[in-house]
């Protein structure tokens, strides 16, 4: 089996993928106390990327993180969110023990929640 990085993100305040929302993945060190960006992406009508975040090319054993932009998805869905938002930006830092299994790390969110959880 190939090893492959992806999410998909779920607005639960509407019941509905949440596309438009700005990802960021960061490879992190945590000896060094750095992180170094990987990419940048955008969900798509499903909620979800066009294609993995990483596949078995440069999915590596270590730590990653997420960084989603939930603040300025429910920002354009409701500009009268009071301000400062609640939630802004949603980092989710995971490790990645075997880089030949598919990691699926989806986040359901509103303006004022997450979970996550490691999916298939």
């Amino acid at each position: 089996m190939s090893g492959k990085l992806t999410t998909h993100v779920l607005d639960t305040a509407n019941g509905c993928p949440a596309a438009g929302m700005t990802i960021t993945l960061w490879s992190v060190d945590c000896e060094a106390g750095t992180r170094a960006l990987l990419k940048t992406v955008t969900t798509n009508a499903d909620g979800r990327t066009d294609e993995p975040l990483l596949t078995d090319k440069v999915l590596e054993t270590g730590v990653y993180e997420l960084v989603f932009e939930v603040g300025h998805y429910f920002q354009n869905k409701d500009p009268s969110l009071p301000q400062p938002l609640f939630l802004d930006t949603v980092p989710l830092r995971f490790g990645i023990a075997d880089a030949g299994t598919h990691y699926h790390v989806p986040l359901l969110t509103s303006p004022w929640s997450y979970s996550t959880y490691r999916g298939s």
